[in-house]
């Protein structure tokens, strides 16, 4: 059995640690109410001005946009893998490097580059891939803005023709304990498939039906991809107050456990102090 000493210098460890997740915990509690709302609110618009692009589409022929949706052999791929800044929050970086890795194996025998959104993936995926770019400072200042020239400079390497396919990779906010791995095709835009009858008929356009078009694509495309960071973001906190919420149990089960150690021990020292008083005792009487 560990002296008395070493028992009290890990139980000190231990809850110091405790101490440290939740506070953390904490921490990524009050980030996340605050991310989830703002993802919250954003969806109905990322998913209306869909609806709109598709309705409008519906009724124009396949040139209009072409250099969006043309559909090109696949040869060079660029994988946007979006994860965090720090660590600390359970799996969600690693389920992220795990599907860019299984993105590769898919696009076996074409050549596939990364762009890092987030510090971790970066400093993984550099050494088994190829980082064409990387962005790690966008979780400072998360503003639209900010995302639309990453948007902007992604969108120039397709129409470039720099690569032939865009996909973001990302952690779906779903709740605070769960998110969800998603893949998406950024670009070429995939195929405008709707069951809704278009109703595009009983509006009047200005400007035309055309110009509206190509005004939206640009700007769906950057709302899909500040859709995607915001969606990692709050993932992450959720992930990492979970993660926390555990590590903070787990501590707290360690101490408990250490401090019963550390009771045994110390009554089995009193008791054998006891034995050798009463020992010592009988001896002087003899």
């Amino acid at each position: 059995m560990a002296n008395l000493k070493e028992i009290r210098n890990r139980i000190t460890s231990v809850s110091s640690t405790m101490q440290i997740t939740a506070a953390m915990k904490m921490v990524s509690a009050a980030k996340l109410k605050k991310a989830q709302d703002a993802i919250t609110a954003m969806r109905p618009y990322a998913e209306k001005l869909t609806e709109l692009l598709q309705n409008l589409s519906a009724s124009l022929d396949g040139e209009v946009g072409g250099e969006f949706t043309t559909q090109r052999v696949v040869k060079k791929v660029l994988v946007v893998a979006i994860t965090s800044n720090r660590g600390l929050c359970g799996a969600f970086n690693t389920n992220v490097i795990k599907e860019v890795k299984h993105r590769s194996d898919f696009y076996e025998g074409k050549q596939v580059d990364v762009f890092a959104i987030g510090k971790k993936g970066n400093d993984v995926l550099i050494k088994t891939h190829n980082i064409h770019g990387h962005h790690n400072a966008i979780f400072d200042n998360l503003t639209f803005e900010n995302v639309a020239g990453i948007a902007e400079n992604l969108t120039e390497k397709y129409v470039s023709g720099e690569y032939d396919k865009i996909e973001l990779v990302y952690n779906q906010f779903k709740n605070a304990a769960t998110q969800i791995i998603q893949v998406e095709q950024f670009l070429p835009l995939a195929p405008i498939k709707s069951d809704k009858p278009s109703s595009t008929g009983d509006y009047i356009f200005e400007p035309s039906k055309e110009e509206i078009v190509l005004t939206l694509i640009p700007k769906s495309l950057k709302t899909q991809l500040y859709k995607g960071i915001r969606d990692s973001f709050a993932s992450e906190h959720g992930a990492r107050m979970t993660a926390m919420h555990k590590a903070t149990d787990n501590a707290t089960e360690l101490r408990d456990q250490l401090k019963l150690t550390y009771n045994k021990a110390r009554q089995a020292a009193i008791t054998n102090e006891i034995l050798e008083i009463v020992g010592g005792a009988e001896a002087l009487k003899g």
